[in-house]
């Protein structure tokens, strides 16, 4: 690689794209890797800083930052994902689909302890939507050794993959709402506006919705009666707290399942029940959902509708950045919330 004068660039062909920034408007590419650098032009790289431009001529030992980006992302991207063509090195990773993003954490700290070169992602297990930036790769250097991106690739190859994205699946739902107070009609149902809206947000279906008072038995009814309707999720709501007439727990066991988890380190939702009745999952949801706009439902929908399993552990482990801060404005999941 040779530094010249960019008077005496003319006719050269730029090694790498250069910047331009206006402060407080933008970011962008003023002239392009390949550009064949023209007298008109000497002026504006002057005004962009440049005094001298990079001449490249590379051997088949290293690459290019772009041809580096584009092998970093390929390595690592598995389904669900595309990547971009570089811009000033950077090739960015995409989301095919509206899913969860997976994350082999421990691989992508040996990438970025590889030196020279990084990859940067949102957390894993984040809700994608369709078309959204997960993740970013490229060099530091214009150009690397060939060795260090093959390095990479090994470990990419055992990881199978670094990155990736399961789509979420439509599931048929049925919800038990639980509370004498809501069953005599004494207080309005919000369960459609606080809990069936998030659900149909995912793109799955309420396929039945029913009331029952504080009766244990009358809860494991309903639950029986939804699982028979072939539900692939039952939501409960309701009932979990440690006043003597909250009995939804009770009614989940007597319905015959099987309790994984009753209680989670998460703020909102420390009541949160999870059982599962012959392979349906059972989420009992504590009273906050009907008041908080974020909770740890939000945090274990996802990674149902995934079909990602969760264990009692890695309930365990969500108290570490499972404090809720309760914005005035909550911006879920753009948020430190359940990161």
């Amino acid at each position: 690689m040779k530094k010249i004068r960019v008077e005496k660039a003319v006719g050269t062909v730029l090694a790498h794209d250069v910047t331009r920034i206006v402060p407080g408007t933008s970011k962008g590419v003023a002239f392009k890797k390949g550009h064949v650098v023209q007298e008109q032009d000497i002026p504006e790289f002057l005004k962009l800083g440049k005094r001298h431009l990079f001449v490249l001529k590379l051997t088949p030992t290293r690459l290019h930052e772009d041809d580096a980006a584009v092998r970093i992302a390929a390595a690592v991207c598995g389904p669900g994902l595309r990547w971009t063509e570089p811009c000033e090195g950077k090739s960015s990773i995409i989301s095919r689909t509206e899913g969860l993003l997976k994350i082999d954490v421990p691989a992508l700290l040996r990438i970025n302890r590889l030196g020279h070169l990084i990859l940067s992602t949102l957390k894993s297990n984040f809700p994608c939507r369709a078309d959204q930036l997960v993740a970013a790769t490229r060099i530091i250097p214009l150009t690397i050794p060939v060795k260090h991106v093959e390095r990479l690739e090994q470990i990419a190859a055992r990881a199978k993959p670094v990155l990736s994205v399961r789509p979420f699946r439509s599931l048929k739902t049925g919800a038990v709402v639980t509370g004498s107070e809501i069953f005599d009609g004494l207080i309005a149902d919000e369960f459609d506006r606080c809990v069936g809206e998030k659900i149909r947000g995912f793109g799955s279906t309420v396929v039945k919705k029913i009331l029952a008072p504080d009766d244990a038995g009358r809860i494991a009814a309903a639950i029986v009666e939804l699982k028979s309707l072939g539900c692939d999720l039952i939501v409960t709501t309701g009932g979990l707290s440690v006043d003597p007439d909250d009995v939804t727990r009770k009614g989940v066991l007597k319905a015959g399942a099987r309790l994984l988890v009753y209680g989670s380190p998460v703020l909102p939702g420390a009541m949160f029940l999870y059982a599962v009745l012959d392979g349906t999952p059972i989420l009992g949801l504590p009273a906050c959902v009907y008041y908080h706009a974020s909770t740890l439902f939000d945090l274990i929908l996802p990674r149902v509708l995934a079909g990602d399993a969760v264990t009692r552990n890695e309930i365990a482990a969500m108290g570490h950045g499972g404090l809720c801060l309760n914005c005035d404005v909550c911006r879920f999941p753009v948020c430190p919330f359940g990161k």
